[in-house]
């Protein structure tokens, strides 16, 4: 009789042990499903420009990928490249490239302000008639607020360069109208 009363104490002890490491394993495996996944990729866009003019004796490509990451709906902050070549037949050629750091503010839905911080790398070129041509390497930063109109993820507007000088030899005027287009990662 007393193997039985051990047999029935050893069961019941038993079960209590295999409940209690069965909810522990149970609580181990809840705190690793409840990780948080990672959303960067999700927050994610692409996109930039690209510019391609020639005409009689004159070529101006311009490549500028950019990309963004999307704090939330209003406030996105993002990094860009810049490279062009810029000639003129017999009288000049430019290599530009540079990089930019670009705030973007959506205070309401489809306005967007922009805040843009560029510094290029310029190397001009300029060929002199009868005389030995003139280079030109100098670097060149411009602080952009724009302001633009759209939806989704196209947003037509205007930025003015604050540090803009006619000396640059960049652009022609601190006024220079913008498409802006970002993809979303599905």
């Amino acid at each position: 009789m007393r193997k039985s009363y051990f047999f029935i104490v050893s069961k019941s002890n038993l079960t209590f042990l295999l409940i209690l490491f069965s909810g522990v394993l149970f609580s181990q495996n809840q705190a690793i499903a409840i990780k948080p996944k990672n959303n960067f990729w999700k927050n994610a866009q692409f996109g930039g420009g690209f510019g391609l003019n020639i005409g009689s004796g004159f070529t101006d490509i311009t490549l500028a990928p950019s990309g963004i990451y999307n704090f939330n709906q209003s406030f996105s902050l993002g990094i860009g490249l810049q490279g062009s070549f810029v000639s003129s037949k017999n009288n000049y050629t430019s290599a530009i490239y540079g990089m930019s750091l670009i705030s973007l503010v959506n205070p309401i839905e489809d306005i967007q302000l922009s805040f843009e911080l560029e510094q290029l790398r310029v190397n001009r070129t300029v060929i002199m008639d009868g005389g030995p041509n003139l280079k030109d390497n100098f670097w060149n930063t411009g602080l952009f607020v724009g302001v633009g109109y759209g939806s989704d993820n196209v947003i037509v507007g205007v930025r003015y360069n604050v540090l803009y000088k006619e000396s640059d030899f960049v652009y022609n005027t601190a006024f220079m109208p913008f498409v802006r287009v970002y993809w979303p990662q599905k």
